[in-house]
């Protein structure tokens, strides 16, 4: 299924390309990370699983619309928000079940603590709505994960340090206290999705859905409304609005300060990261300046809480430093250096000689003067200037990350405690949604209930539940085999 989802093509010039996973793929089995842990092919989603977040007529008209019928339904694509940044592309339904049914799958095997970190590098698409695409994201596998590891735990905390503002994931847990949404990203400019700051008028969207559900007199639609979450979840959404150029220091310490007090405070029973490498230094549309060791310095804090851990891709659209960054970090997950891969003596700016129309080749790390390897491997002229040593402005300024910083210690205080649930009417609902579900899903994807570890090793298992619950030996290849069509851009 990896060359499914790494072949799946956007389209020329567009600047998502999941060719960025066979990347990843190819510096983990180079390092024998996949030697260390379990890897499992995922389920394909179904429909009925993707529709516990998506809208049925969203998740039927993904499944049905190709390139070939697109102009039947020009009314159907501007009211799913399917286009420019979401193009129709072949296997786009297929792409979108395999990234999805590995989130749930991962959240699934937490659940039954048949491992106590998942990662999912093809998932944390966090734009996606309940009934529109959005930011390259058709279904939101992070709210999908999200709900399976609710079935389990009263609390989940969830993370996200892409440069874009978790928008999708904030948004369907809006209303509710059993999910915290912590969001480190860009705001300001027209960055987009344009959400996510400390104080902001609040979207169209909930106004509507506010004056809908609410007494439009006790709910505040003034202009500086806090986006910090309603109702129950006044206070559970904590949004981390930064500027251009922040760097690793001013990052990561604000990082763990915020963090460890939303632990503290919240005290989640597991976590979900989303780990969007656009926050790298030099990515096409990223505006940070984070190297991978800081990136990466998030995930090694959040991994040191010992909690159910659930980690995901996202954003990330300069290819190789995304997949330099999350071979870094799975190393970290499975407590493994890997110095040769450790690029904050590049500065992350090989990716800026792709604007000058240059080739770079690194599937193999040089552990060699970041200057000579760009002229060598890049063929860049001795009169230009090597972008490594470019470095972007850093404009935040310590007063200003302060301030951010008191004002979510300050929405913090005003959680007394961590939120308790009715645990026994919870089990009794769950049970009730697994009733209706078992009807409505095939049952043979789920996880099996017995011990692997106490199965009769003279009887045999058949091929068909074998193949359904481990990665094939021959997906494991190294050769030349991953081609990214014609990277136009």
């Amino acid at each position: 299924m990896l060359r499914d989802v790494g072949s799946v093509y956007f389209g020329p010039n567009h600047p998502m390309k999941p060719h960025r996973l066979c990347m990843t793929h190819h510096l983990v089995l180079s390092y024998d990370l996949h030697k260390k842990m379990e890897i499992y092919r995922p389920h394909k989603a179904y429909p009925v699983e993707l529709a516990q977040f998506h809208s049925a007529d969203y998740v039927e008209f993904l499944h049905r619309i190709t390139p070939d019928t697109q102009h039947l339904f020009r009314q159907e694509l501007t009211k799913y928000n399917l286009g420019e940044d979401c193009p129709v592309f072949e296997n786009l339904f297929e792409f979108c079940q395999i990234y999805a049914g590995g989130t749930i799958d991962a959240a699934r095997r937490l659940n039954n603590q048949l491992c106590d970190i998942a990662i999912n590098w093809a998932g944390g698409l966090h734009h996606a709505k309940k009934c529109e695409a959005s930011g390259f994201c058709y279904i939101n596998d992070l709210v999908l994960g999200i709900l399976e590891l609710l079935k389990y735990h009263a609390r989940v905390l969830y993370i996200d340090i892409d440069v874009h503002h978790g928008d999708g994931v904030e948004e369907a847990f809006y209303f509710t206290d059993r999910v915290m949404t912590v969001s480190f990203h860009k705001f300001g400019d027209l960055f987009f999705p344009g959400t996510g700051d400390v104080k902001v008028l609040i979207n169209v969207f909930l106004c509507f859905l506010y004056l809908y559900l609410l007494d439009a007199n006790t709910t505040d639609l003034s202009p500086g409304a806090l986006e910090i979450g309603e109702r129950e979840g006044k206070f559970y959404a904590i949004n981390v609005p930064l500027k251009d150029g922040i760097d690793d220091t001013s990052f990561t310490r604000l990082f763990k300060t915020i963090i460890s007090k939303v632990v503290e405070t919240y005290a989640p029973g597991a976590i979900v990261l989303q780990c969007g490498a656009d926050s790298l230094a030099g990515d096409r549309l990223g505006c940070f300046n984070l190297s991978i060791d800081g990136h990466a310095e998030c995930v090694r804090f959040v991994k040191k809480f010992n909690l159910p851990l659930l980690v995901t891709g996202g954003g990330g659209y300069t290819k190789e430093n995304v997949a330099r960054c999350w071979t870094v970090e799975t190393g970290i997950l499975l407590d493994t250096e890997l110095p040769n891969a450790r690029l904050d003596t590049f500065k992350l700016s090989l990716a800026r000689a792709n604007q000058h129309g240059l080739s770079c080749e690194i599937y193999g790390l040089y552990d060699i003067d970041p200057t000579t390897f760009l002229r060598m491997v890049c063929n860049l002229p001795d009169d230009v200037l090597p972008f490594s040593l470019i470095e972007q402005e850093n404009l935040n300024s310590k007063s200003y990350l302060s301030t951010i910083k008191m004002q979510v210690l300050e929405n913090l205080r005003s959680i007394q405690h961590a939120p308790s649930v009715q645990m026994q009417e919870f089990i009794i609902l769950w049970l009730l949604i697994a009733v209706i579900y078992e009807f409505q899903v095939p049952p043979d994807f789920y996880i099996p209930e017995f011990d692997e570890d106490e199965q009769n090793p003279d009887e045999r298992m058949d091929q068909h539940t074998q193949d359904k619950q481990i990665q094939r030996d021959d997906e494991f290849y190294e050769g030349d085999n991953d081609n990214d069509h014609m990277d136009v851009g």
